[in-house]
């Protein structure tokens, strides 16, 4: 554990570079789309040891002169009160949440741009909210028959009637709260103006996965498709960039199959496509970052049953198809995995069987300690795992109690009598609060808080699944955690 495979200062270096490089191949304007996201891609920094969560939004900082933000939402995502499912915020607000953390790093937000306007009232509501804050926006139409009608798209009646953002950067960086959000429309649609207005300009994709020179199967980009198993994204080789350049490249299927339009819709805009490929469009250097294969491909077949646990406790909550299961279980078997590989998980079961089921949650330290927790009257699974595992970091005698029982007693009694809950055993949240007030008093204590930082990127797994706060807590100290898809309990509902 531990280990790094990806050179992240290189990355950020040759990211932007390549971006420099597209600004000036078009004449001093690009529309660059960003896909994935901007400020919390914990997703490639699992499957890239070495990868920041912030790298990408760090390189836009180191070309905030050039650069400016287009936030796009789409009117029916705002509508539909749709929401981010890893913030648990709606769309509009992560939209106000993107805006406040590119201004945290200097950027400048040119516009939020409302796609697919049709007068719809949560929209329009929002427009008057953005309005009210000083943010300028502007209204993108739906188009009828988009994307296979190119001749009505690129016309006065298609992307003619959006409104044209104004903008006064060379790099346009068009980024949105989640997928679906018309992105890609945005900047063909400025292009279509620019053109119009006799400024130079063009477009490309930031893209991070799938990697177009690693192959296709390779655990990495297998960890792209679980990562999307649920939009059922499948990684190709790019047929268009092999017969152009009889080259062998990977891309995914969504790019593939839009490419002919999208080609078309350039043709029709600039005169001529600047592309031959899918590939050709995306800047992408993270394949040539890589430092460890060995090393980026464990940490994805890692991630790909992470990403089963999850598919399998959402399909137990009601929130995603068999299918999804189906297609992470062929991509374990592709790469010969099971969840036995997963260390934490054999040890929570175990764990779990030795005290007569009762919940049990494992987890692996960074020198590959497995640690376990187990339900007590005075602690969940989790609480006691946490503590269990700070004792261990800091060297403290397992026998020696953190936290005095006159000191959870009270939080139990104010849970049950004030507060409404029907479970006295701290959560997570609770137990670690109850900690930092004995560190006040208590040296060993506080020994035990200091060691927190330390379960960054460590592996957890539970044997139920884990109610909203604990996750929300495991999250908050990057530790990995999986669960089994069951509940601790017979209810139907489940806080």
């Amino acid at each position: 554990m531990g280990k790094i495979g990806f050179d992240n200062d290189k990355y950020l270096k040759l990211q932007s570079e390549k971006i420099l490089e597209r600004i000036s191949s078009f004449g001093g304007k690009l529309y660059l789309e960003f896909g994935g996201k901007l400020f919390d891609d914990y997703h490639a920094a699992r499957v890239l040891p070495g990868f920041k969560p912030d790298s990408k939004i760090k390189m836009l900082a180191n070309l905030r002169d050039k650069a400016e933000i287009i936030v796009v939402i789409n009117a029916d995502d705002i509508e539909k009160n749709k929401l981010r499912g890893d913030l648990g915020i709606t769309y509009d607000l992560d939209a106000l949440r993107l805006i406040d953390a590119f201004r945290e790093y200097g950027l400048f937000v040119g516009s939020v741009c409302i796609t697919h306007y049709n007068s719809q009232p949560a929209a329009e509501a929002f427009q008057k909210r953005l309005s009210s804050l000083g943010i300028k926006v502007y209204r993108h139409y739906p188009i009828k028959d988009y994307p296979a009608n190119v001749p009505l798209i690129v016309s006065d009646a298609g992307f003619g009637k959006n409104d044209y953002i104004e903008t006064e950067r060379s790099l346009i960086v068009v980024t949105a709260p989640g997928p679906g959000s018309g992105k890609m429309a945005v900047c063909l649609s400025q292009l279509y103006h620019d053109y119009k207005k006799g400024i130079a300009a063009g477009y490309a994709k930031f893209e991070t996965f799938p990697i177009w020179n690693l192959p296709l199967k390779h655990p990495v980009n297998l960890a792209y498709e679980a990562a999307t198993a649920d939009l059922n994204d499948v990684n190709m080789i790019d047929p268009f960039h092999l017969e152009a350049y009889g080259e062998t490249t990977v891309n995914y299927n969504r790019d593939i199959e839009i490419f002919p339009v999208l080609n078309t819709m350039l043709d029709r805009i600039c005169g001529k496509s600047p592309y031959n490929s899918p590939t050709d469009m995306g800047v992408n250097m993270s394949g040539y970052c890589i430092t460890d294969d060995a090393v980026v491909c464990a940490a994805a077949k890692q991630e790909i049953i992470r990403r089963y646990y999850s598919s399998c406790c959402s399909l137990r909550q009601g929130m995603s198809s068999q299918s999804e299961v189906f297609k992470l279980e062929l991509l374990m078997n592709q790469l010969n995995i099971s969840s036995s590989d997963r260390p934490v998980v054999d040890a929570a079961l175990e764990r779990s069987r030795a005290t007569g089921s009762a919940p049990a949650v494992a987890m692996q330290l960074d020198d590959g300690t497995v640690i376990t927790g187990k339900t007590s009257p005075l602690l969940g699974a989790s609480s006691a795992l946490l503590l269990n595992a700070l004792k261990y970091l800091a060297g403290i005698e397992h026998s020696k109690l953190l936290i005095s029982p006159s000191v959870i007693e009270p939080i139990q009694r104010l849970k049950i009598s004030h507060m409404g809950n029907h479970n006295p055993c701290l959560h997570t949240d609770e137990t670690l609060i109850a900690l930092a007030i004995c560190a006040a008093s208590d040296p060993i204590a506080a020994k035990a808080l200091e060691q927190l930082p330390k379960l960054k990127g460590c592996e957890a797994h539970s044997t139920v699944i884990l109610s909203r706060v604990d996750e929300n807590v495991f999250h908050k100290l990057g530790v990995n955690l999986t669960c089994e898809p069951v509940y601790k309990t017979k209810k139907l509902y489940h806080r």
